[in-house]
């Protein structure tokens, strides 16, 4: 059984009304999540913020670092199932964080929220969440192809909105590229899947491309011309694909987290507000418009 901890800060009783449906829901999270794969040690950490939370849900979540989810609550817009689906988003989110990690490049992103979205729909079934349901303007794919390796890549832009592309463009890209990457693995699912490293789902993207109106044998070929070009000491051509090799070995290392004793719920009105674990390299911090930010705070 996994060994976890909640941690309520509610110095000023913001929480106090909510608190027994607060620990159920996490209590149920866990047991649901459970039935699917084992869960690592963890530490839930839950406040209130008026008018915090996904706007129309109430509840965000963020999962900044291995053990460690963290929930912000609108206290006059809680909704217990809007809660658990969170959480289990999250959990996922933990799962990977002891495995490849969540990843620093823009394809690790993609990986890592799309398998969280999938995870989801496999333990609590129904729709897709509104931001993994979001189509992904034509040319997406492309851009996030040729973008896959990049470190540097603008995060408030693929998943916030905060730029060109539509709002919460990199979680539906991501929920399609999770789904495409399925249609072509029997047998596989989030859980198999939670410890794969991004560029396992390249051939996924390429497809996806191609049904963008793009051609993957385009993007093939411009991995071969890089890969020339680096031989050869010339300049790659406009638009050619950053190569796999660029990501390095980027991610987290793995954890030995495997759970030995029972649940247990810590209380956490008693206890003092910790301070906010730090943000990894390559993770942007929190912000209110994420859905993953202030979902994780979206979630995370």
């Amino acid at each position: 059984m996994t060994v976890w901890n909640i941690h309520l800060l509610n110095a000023r009783n913001a929480l106090t009304l909510l608190l027994p449906q607060i620990r159920a829901t996490a209590r149920e999270a866990v047991a649901r999540v459970s039935q699917h794969a084992d869960l690592p040690r963890f530490d839930l950490v839950v406040k209130a913020q008026p008018g915090g939370g996904i706007p129309d849900w109430g509840v965000g979540g963020y999962a900044p670092a291995p053990g460690l989810i963290e929930v912000t609550l609108n206290p006059d817009r809680f909704d217990a199932a809007l809660l658990l689906r969170t959480l289990v988003h999250e959990m996922h989110h933990l799962i990977r964080w002891d495995g490849p990690g969540y990843g620093r490049s823009l394809g690790e992103a993609l990986v890592s929220e799309g398998l969280a979205g999938h995870f989801v729909l496999q333990v609590l079934g129904g729709k897709p969440d509104p931001w993994d349901a979001v189509t992904p303007a034509a040319g997406v794919a492309r851009q996030a192809m040729n973008e896959w390796a990049r470190l540097n890549h603008d995060h408030a832009r693929w998943f916030l909105g905060k730029g060109d592309l539509r709002k919460w463009t990199g979680y539906g890209l991501g929920h399609r590229l999770i789904a495409e990457h399925l249609a072509q693995a029997q047998g596989d699912d989030a859980v198999t899947l939670s410890t794969t490293r991004a560029d396992a789902f390249r051939p996924a993207m390429r497809r996806l491309v191609g049904t963008d109106g793009q051609s993957p044998e385009d993007e093939i070929a411009e991995d071969e011309m890089a890969g020339q070009d680096a031989k050869t000491g010339e300049k790659a051509g406009d638009g050619a694909a950053t190569s796999a090799s660029a990501l390095g070995d980027t991610d987290a290392p793995a954890a030995d987290t495997a759970p030995t004793e029972t649940p247990s719920d810590s209380g956490g009105e008693d206890r003092p507000a910790q301070d906010d674990a730090p943000v990894p390299a390559g993770r942007p911090a929190p912000d209110d418009d994420d859905p993953k930010a202030s979902a994780d705070n979206k979630k995370g």
